[in-house]
């Protein structure tokens, strides 16, 4: 990766942007991030908007999201946390121009002012992306302060913007994506779609082994369960990898190359436009599955904390 993207030694500052409640994954994500304090200083944690099958709809998602967060901040042991859980916002972007505002877009347009260029504040978004977009439209001046890891879009192969977190939020996405901020994408399918955990590791490593491990173990069997009606599975939580590359010294858990930015297109049939902007991102390519795992597991299992 090009110096822009090195994470520089000692501890960084990120905010975490997450639709809690949507699946399974994201309460890993933040349970791995809170757990890797020696590296990642977690200032604030916003709650994103997300409508499918566990909500009644974007505003009722990004409500049971923040609730969520608290729920993982109390089995983490971090009630220090409490102050700095933000509600975001109760609608998508509705244009590249109008940001969304809420308590979340305020903070991070205001916290980010605190960061420079050489020191940035990192914005770990792992759901639909309005609360960043809009922090950005509200301030610009922070484009230059961040850096945005996202996980959302399918990988440049699939060629497709049908993945949740991007389809829900496409002028959101154009807004982060070309505003010029330092960008990394972490896609979907064909790439981060390798970080599976399967029942068996679940009971074996985690069920039982402290109140954290336990709930997130026995909430991702419940929902495998009732989604492949007793067949047998694996489940994605490729939310941990947003988290993850910030702990990527020596790439020991993943590849990137830094490429062209292209933007999601409005048409769902194009994917990604064929016209590249003329600043660069940071694409992540390949994940080290086993190595990621190892680590996740274990600051899951800590009990010093």
């Amino acid at each position: 990766m090009i110096d822009k993207y090195q994470i520089r030694d000692g501890r960084i500052d990120a905010v975490l942007d997450t639709d809690a409640y949507n699946e399974i994954d994201d309460q890993f994500a933040i349970a791995y991030m809170l757990r890797s304090s020696d590296k990642i200083s977690t200032k604030a944690i916003y709650a994103a908007p997300f409508y499918n099958r566990n909500s009644s709809d974007a505003a009722d998602g990004m409500e049971k999201s923040y609730n969520e967060i608290f729920k993982i901040l109390s089995l983490s042991g971090r009630e220090d946390l409490f102050g700095e859980v933000y509600r975001g916002s109760t609608a998508y972007l509705a244009d590249e121009q109008t940001p969304v505002i809420s308590d979340a877009a305020r903070d991070l347009a205001k916290r980010a002012m605190n960061y420079t260029p050489d020191e940035p504040l990192y914005v770990v978004a792992i759901g639909a992306i309005t609360n960043v977009a809009s922090a950005l439209l509200i301030n610009p001046e922070i484009k230059d302060r961040i850096v945005v890891i996202w996980l959302g879009g399918h990988s440049l192969e699939v060629g497709e913007v049908t993945e949740f977190n991007m389809v829900q939020d496409i002028a959101a996405a154009r807004v982060v994506m070309g505003c010029g901020a330092r960008f990394v994408q972490l896609p979907c399918c064909g790439v981060v779609s390798e970080f599976r955990i399967s029942k068996p590791e679940l009971e074996y490593w985690l069920v039982g082994k402290n109140p954290l491990a336990d709930y997130l173990a026995k909430n991702t069997i419940a929902a495998a369960e009732m989604h492949n009606g007793g067949l047998m599975w694996t489940r994605v939580i490729w939310d941990v990898t947003a988290v993850a590359w910030l702990l990527n010294e020596k790439e020991r858990f993943m590849r990137c190359r830094i490429i062209n930015t292209r933007l999601p297109s409005y048409d769902k049939s194009v994917g990604y436009e064929p016209a590249e902007l003329d600043h660069k991102m940071c694409y992540t390519y390949f994940i080290k599955r086993d190595a990621l795992m190892r680590d996740l597991i274990e600051k899951i299992l800590e009990t010093n904390v």
